[in-house]
């Protein structure tokens, strides 16, 4: 549990990866360059959050795929792919390929539910089978199956000359279904995220239940999770709060951070909306400022790793200097030293390349 006295042990950050509906390859080479960064900063992970109909990234496996081509050691993560959008099978042939082109450094973080805006794009995303379509947690049992190399069919062998056919999916990646997330907000999904043997994210998002102090049902989650999972205190969770230090920051750069935060702030002052959806505050100031307030917050005293969120809407060159600073600064104040967690890949190895 971090305190003064207990290191971080893993270091990420969360983008949203904007662009610009008539020009989007900027926007994606920026998404592209922020993880490379990233890397060269030490950061032991980098994750890309999931947008469908938006102006963000709407296939985060087709991002991450570039990404491995540019990076070598930073693990790589979706927070979180809406499975109400995926079949299970194929989207497990997709992570299974990018984890092997990565070196197996793929995180999946899935979620489930229906889709966003459901009555206007269920006649788009499912014209016949809308009313059927399953999108419980059946649904990621579906997938970790698949990725875990279940049987995806009732054929394999050889058909005529050269066709090869396997009963699960290909490529199958040994370690990835350990290497599963669950993104959560509740304290059933906690609980369930726990007893299924998946990793748990928790971000600045969750939904009132005991308590309607942010920090304290945040931890209260945490807890449900490790208490429902076979490996207890040793169960992975990441924390993904919204951080920005200023230690380098211009003075432009300071007002337009502070009005960011100004602006986001009314609604974490008490449960929004009929589900009763809690925000954490953005913390915003010097890095030893930051690590102050982390420090006080029952949520992050219950993890070892973070993936602090970027705000949604800044330019690069503020990626760049918040990036560096959580680097430079705010990790070290909580312990933390550039790729202590994750060795160098062996030579000659595909991530080496």
């Amino acid at each position: 549990m971090p305190d003064p006295a207990t290191p971080l042990e893993k270091l990420g950050f969360l983008t949203i990866g904007l662009f610009d509906d008539a020009d989007p390859r900027p926007g994606h080479e920026s998404t592209l360059e922020v993880i490379s960064l990233g890397e060269r900063l030490g950061f032991d992970s980098a994750w890309v959050r999931h947008r469908h109909l938006q102006y963000g990234i709407s296939s985060p496996v087709a991002v991450l795929a570039a990404a491995t081509q540019r990076t070598s050691r930073i693990e790589l993560g979706t927070a979180v792919i809406p499975l109400g959008w995926e079949n299970p099978l194929r989207l497990a042939e997709d992570l299974a390929t990018v984890d092997v082109l990565s070196g197996g450094r793929l995180n999946p973080g899935v979620s489930v539910g229906p889709p966003m805006h459901w009555d206007d794009v269920r006649g788009a995303l499912y014209p016949d089978t809308a009313e059927v379509e399953d999108f419980s947690y059946r649904r990621v049992e579906r997938l970790m199956d698949f990725v875990g190399g279940g049987r995806a069919t009732s054929f394999a062998g050889r058909e005529g000359v050269v066709e090869e056919w396997s009963d699960r999916a290909q490529p199958h990646s040994p370690g990835l279904v350990s290497r599963m997330w669950y993104g959560g907000g509740s304290l059933a999904s906690a609980r369930w995220a726990g007893a299924a043997g998946m990793n748990f994210l928790t971000s600045s998002v969750v939904r009132a239940g005991e308590s309607e102090d942010f920090a304290e049902e945040q931890a209260a989650q945490i807890r449900a999770f490790r208490a429902a999972h076979p490996d207890g205190e040793a169960a992975r969770v990441s924390q993904g709060l919204v951080v920005i230090p200023t230690d380098s920051a211009t003075a432009e750069q300071k007002a337009k951070y502070t009005a960011y935060v100004e602006a986001r702030t009314p609604r974490t002052a008490s449960p929004q909306g009929p589900a009763r959806m809690m925000f954490a505050p953005d913390l915003i100031g010097s890095s030893e400022e930051i690590a102050g307030q982390l420090y006080a917050h029952a949520g992050f005293r219950e993890v070892r790793e973070v993936a602090f969120a970027l705000p949604f809407s800044f330019a690069h060159e503020d990626y760049v200097q918040i990036l560096t600073d959580i680097a430079t600064h705010l990790g070290p104040a909580l312990g933390w030293h550039p790729g202590r967690s994750l060795p160098l890949p062996a030579a000659g190895s595909v991530a080496s390349l």
